[in-house]
């Protein structure tokens, strides 16, 4: 046989030959085409740059310090609650002593966050032997729950006018209400101090509850809200044969649920706080809200006040940790709102 001759293949071996490229071919395409990703993904990561990462944490530091400054009052409170008025007068006499400031200048009062003892006795005082002060709480429910229920109710109705119906008139009121939200009370007290004379309803809880349920912020911040909802949901409501009262409270209201949330805490917060309407229109002290206590410490009754404080923060913190996360959606979808 000659050595030079080139082995001639057989048919059947070419086939199986070529089918084999047939059926790997496409799987190391596949691997290498994924390496190739892989490296290219790996040459071209972005590297963490060490200053980005420092700016970071300087900027979380600064946070906590101001989340701990803000934090102190609050748990001095909680914690002095239960103190007994003798460690109390001892830690901080100097601070309500009268008389000659001779001593509180030539001394420093230092902040006391742990008891000596732990006593009850200012939570027991206000709860079962004083009864004047379950008295304001009940006073501050009664003044600030039908201010919350009855602006929710407006705010929803004006809120719903002003979204529905444009017109320059409305358009007119509507700049009036906003005007009126950037005024403080204290420039529109002394007409409801005239106007609640005339009705003759000085010295009633209605001269504070009925300004309160007209307060145009709530209205304002609605407004703007509803106003993000499309006009086709409005106009598919009323195809289906919805009145204007049935697309309120089956379309718009439920949308506006983060919203209502936010209107609810703000004002519970801010009536819940008030001061000045209760001492200008309200001259007898059994109608004072709670509030007015806190207004009024005296040396005598500094453990009361801690004691009367710390319950006083209840329903706020409550109310605030159950619609936290509404009242943030509420407040930054109705801001990011043009118009």
């Amino acid at each position: 046989m000659d050595e030079n001759k080139t082995p001639i293949l057989e048919t059947n071996d070419i086939e199986v030959t070529e089918n084999a490229e047939a059926d790997v071919t496409p799987e190391l395409t596949e691997i290498v085409g994924t390496a190739e990703q892989q490296t290219s993904a790996a040459k071209y990561k972005p590297k963490k740059r060490p200053a980005r990462t420092a700016a970071r944490i300087a900027v979380f530091i600064i946070c906590a310090m101001f989340a701990v400054a803000f934090l102190i009052p609050t748990v001095l409170t909680v914690a002095d609650s239960f103190m007994s008025q003798t460690e109390l007068t001892a830690k901080y006499g100097l601070v309500f002593a009268t008389g000659s400031g001779g001593d509180y200048m030539s001394k420093s009062v230092g902040l006391v966050f742990i008891p000596d003892k732990v006593s009850f006795s200012q939570y027991a005082t206000v709860l079962f032997k004083s009864p004047d002060y379950l008295l304001k709480f009940w006073n501050s429910v009664i003044l600030t729950l039908p201010i919350m229920a009855f602006q929710l109710v407006i705010a929803a109705l004006a809120a719903y006018a002003f979204t529905r119906f444009r017109g320059r008139v409305k358009e007119i009121i509507f700049f009036a209400y906003i005007i009126l939200m950037l005024m403080p009370y204290q420039v529109t007290l002394v007409p409801n101090y005239l106007v609640a004379e005339w009705t003759n309803l000085l010295d009633t809880r209605w001269s504070i509850i009925l300004p309160g349920m007209v307060a145009p912020f709530s209205v304002f911040l609605l407004t703007k809200f509803m106003r993000r909802i499309s006009t086709s949901l409005f106009e598919a409501a009323k195809l289906d044969g919805a009145g204007e009262m049935q697309i309120l409270t089956r379309v718009c209201l439920p949308m506006c649920k983060s919203a209502l949330y936010s209107i609810a805490i703000l004002v519970f917060i801010d009536y819940w706080n008030m001061v000045e309407q209760p001492l200008i229109l309200l001259t007898d002290d059994t109608l004072h809200p709670l509030s007015i206590f806190l207004s009024r410490i005296n040396s005598g009754e500094v453990g009361l006040a801690f004691a009367v404080a710390t319950i006083y923060m209840i329903p706020c913190l409550f109310l605030f940790l159950h619609g936290e996360s509404y009242l943030v959606e509420g407040i930054t979808y109705s801001g990011a709102i043009k118009g």
